[in-house]
């Protein structure tokens, strides 16, 4: 915001009879009293954090969160981070990818737990925000190989439980 002017004039309410040569109080009620002050202030800006801060906070409380469409798991992911090679079946030196599908418009935090043998071994988490649908990829690591097993995936959507997958390593 921007004040440029070199004279600023300011209204205000007396009571009828205290300005000079109202005595009479002829003119009855409240009369308006003109001031004119000197303008000390050219340039009014406010702190650009907090604008911006302000504007972000208004843009993601706006969208709605994200519903999950589609979990997919597979061991190659394509350039829009969907999978390119679907299996629930991995083997031990194979990489792991999960890719979460969202449908609609939407701003939400995507986490997803990876367990084996029924105990978490992983968790990671995202805050994304889409325009229409979009892909969030994860991956699965593993410092060595995968151990054969029974192995599941679960995803969460702002900390709700909305999708989950067996899979298995042999």
């Amino acid at each position: 915001m921007i004040a440029c002017a070199s004279e600023r004039m300011t209204f205000s309410t007396v009571p009828a009879g205290s300005l000079p040569g109202a005595a009479d109080g002829s003119r009855g009620g409240f009369e308006a009293r003109l001031t004119t002050l000197s303008s000390y202030i050219k340039n009014v800006t406010r702190p650009k954090a907090i604008s911006a801060i302000v504007l972000a906070i208004a843009l993601t409380a706006c969208r709605p969160p994200l519903h999950v469409g589609t979990l997919q798991l597979g061991n190659s992911l394509n350039g829009d981070n969907t999978v390119a090679t679907h299996t629930t079946r991995f083997k031990p030196d194979d990489r792991i990818y999960a890719a979460v599908l969202t449908d609609a418009t939407g701003s939400s935090t995507i986490a997803v737990r990876w367990f084996y043998n029924a105990q978490m071994v992983s968790e990671e988490e995202r805050k994304v925000s889409y325009k229409g649908a979009g892909a969030t990829a994860f991956e699965f690591k593993s410092a060595s190989a995968f151990p054969v097993g029974d192995y599941r995936i679960e995803v969460l959507v702002d900390g709700q439980s909305v999708a989950s997958r067996d899979f298995r390593v042999e």
